[in-house]
């Protein structure tokens, strides 16, 4: 049988469902092992590795069943859902790797805001109380700067920012001129190795600009991933509309 054929078809569908199989079932298993050996301490982050595994791992056994029984109903759900995961990641791909350093402290990058307090995990208490209350409010866009005053709220509560500033070498958050009176008094309080040399970076540069590289990565991966669904949305398509060769030749398809 050549390939494009439906044995061919059926084999590729299976194998890449097999393949998304085990990426769900890696997530689940890299999400336990970290809250185990507790290398991240937010509930939330390991609910959500935890649920993006379990859902990946229920639509490749949707697929895999289907096409191993070319299963018209199934492989109908499954390249529909698939579809709409591939929209939407690559929707969210083609945003992280747009976006740049002067939208990261814009009033808009919410998503930028998330991230960071998922990066680091010390401010992620405060910034979902503050997410909470500002969405309740409704006040999400009347708030210039908005991810940058979020992260020097969450800076003035933080009470172990000394042990943040020696493990990132930097002192300070952001030295703006709203934050002047706060930067001078953290830099005064510092004692990070940095302080040892002439240059010494603020924390919110740092961080801004690791987690710009994160996102860029993390831009890359989604949109490689991407492409593999509409492959898996195609094949799918493909496989449905052929006929099994084993079966009746009078029977419908």
């Amino acid at each position: 049988m050549v390939c494009g054929g439906f044995t061919c078809s059926k084999n590729a569908l299976c194998s890449l469902n097999v393949v998304y199989m085990l990426v769900g079932l890696l997530l689940i298993g890299v999400a336990a092992w970290g809250k185990g050996f507790g290398l991240v301490s937010s509930i939330h982050i390991i609910g959500g590795v935890i649920a993006v595994g379990v859902f990946l791992l229920l639509i490749a056994i949707v697929g895999l069943i289907g096409a191993i029984h070319h299963h018209q109903v199934m492989l109908f759900f499954y390249m529909v859902i698939l579809f709409i995961v591939f929209l939407f990641q690559f929707g969210v791909s083609c945003s992280c790797l747009a976006l740049n350093r002067g939208q990261q402290v814009s009033k808009r990058s919410l998503f930028f805001c998330l991230f960071m307090s998922v990066e680091y995990s010390y401010f992620s208490h405060i910034l979902k109380g503050n997410f909470t209350l500002l969405q309740f409010s409704g006040h999400f866009d009347t708030y210039p700067g908005f991810c940058e005053r979020l992260l020097n709220s969450a800076w003035g509560m933080l009470p172990n920012k000394t042990k943040v500033e020696y493990e990132l070498d930097c002192c300070g958050l952001l030295n703006t001129t709203a934050t002047r009176t706060q930067f001078d008094s953290d830099l005064m309080n510092c004692n990070a190795p940095c302080r040892q040399t002439a240059v010494c970076h603020t924390c919110g540069d740092k961080m801004l600009n690791h987690a710009n590289e994160a996102l860029k990565i993390l831009g890359g991966v989604g949109l490689f991933f991407s492409f593999t669904e509409i492959l898996g949305v195609w094949l799918a398509v493909r496989y449905r509309n052929q006929k099994d060769p084993r079966a009746n030749p009078s029977a419908f398809l």
